[in-house]
């Protein structure tokens, strides 16, 4: 198990550390809470360590198995970290509104997936068979739907765990989790209720730069825990691998190519010494006694001028 390394520093540098107004607490938080300081209570990071390191060994034991995991923030800091995490690993995401039932119902969200579907499926022709008006209201459902739906429409059935930024804001679907028993990786603030959240990771949820360190540190877990699978599993990582670089070509190309830059010298070099060989032959035939085919060329066209010149003097001798 490789677990993406992080240390305090970087947890400060995020503020992940600071909670909200010592009058907006919620007294379940109260062992997370280190002190205050200027109104503002600060969290122990020292125990936030420790718990995120809990929890991502955890996201990791479930991927390995094959699990799938649904992250979950409707807020509008956390919307864009949430959608990129989840894309990178290949998993699903909630970030506009969680709708009730999601989990709990999860039939009639599927069939509201296949709606999602084939309103995607239609192309410009069949578009043009609509009216003017026809065509607003299937644009109107299709962005309203890809807003609620379009992070889970591929997602098969329900995920078997969530990941939740806010649990305040989120309550209904850690609601719905506890009731179906789907465990609950959740950060919480100093304002947030540790109820129904399994795996809980004190830290500050409404700063941007600490929301997008969560997912990112989710999202290497997940990536890493989908390679110990595919090792489990016997499948050559270094096979499935797509190299980065650009595709070597065929050893057949190489051939080639190679082929192409050496035979042009090889063949200059070659034709010399058959060049020579030939001189040798030729001279070999002459001094063996046999005719040389350049020399009987010659002969011949000088017998034909020959012939040529006599024919008028004996046609001239032949009237006298």
């Amino acid at each position: 198990m490789n677990l993406p390394s992080y240390n305090i520093r970087q947890l400060l540098e995020a503020g992940v550390h600071f909670g909200h107004q010592t009058h907006r607490w919620n007294p379940l938080m109260d062992e997370y809470i280190y002190g205050s300081r200027n109104g503002i209570h600060i969290l122990d990071l020292t125990q936030t360590l420790t718990m995120l390191d809990t929890a991502l060994s955890e996201i990791h034991k479930l991927v390995a198995k094959g699990g799938s995991i649904l992250f979950v923030g409707t807020k509008r800091q956390a919307q864009q970290s949430i959608a990129e995490a989840a894309t990178k690993c290949a998993q699903y995401y909630i970030n506009y509104r969680w709708l009730g039932g999601t989990l709990t119902n999860w039939n009639t969200v599927s069939n509201s997936i296949l709606r999602l579907k084939d309103l995607e499926a239609f192309d410009e022709s069949q578009l043009s068979l609509f009216t003017k008006k026809e065509r607003l209201n299937i644009e109107k459902e299709h962005q309203k739907l890809n807003l609620s739906l379009g992070g889970i429409k591929d997602m098969k059935n329900i995920p078997d765990m969530l990941f939740v930024i806010d649990t305040n804001k989120e309550a209904i679907a850690i609601k719905e989790a506890k009731k179906i028993g789907i465990p609950v990786v959740a950060i919480l603030d100093t304002n947030s209720s540790t109820d129904g959240v399994d795996f809980p990771i004190p830290g500050n949820d409404d700063a941007s730069r600490a929301i997008s360190l969560y997912c990112e540190l989710v999202s290497k877990t997940i990536l890493d825990g989908m390679e110990s699978q595919l090792g489990s599993a016997g499948i050559d990582l270094g096979e499935a691998q797509t190299p980065l670089s650009e595709d070597l070509p065929e050893d057949k190309v190489l051939e080639q190519e190679v082929a192409g830059e050496v035979i042009p010298e090889d063949i200059n070099e070659a034709d010399e010494p058959k060049a020579q060989s030939g001189e040798v032959k030729a001279e070999q035939k002459s001094s063996d006694g046999t005719e040389d085919t350049t020399k009987v060329g010659v002969s011949e066209k000088l017998q034909d001028i020959v012939k040529a010149d006599v024919s008028p003097k004996t046609e001239t001798a032949k009237g006298k």
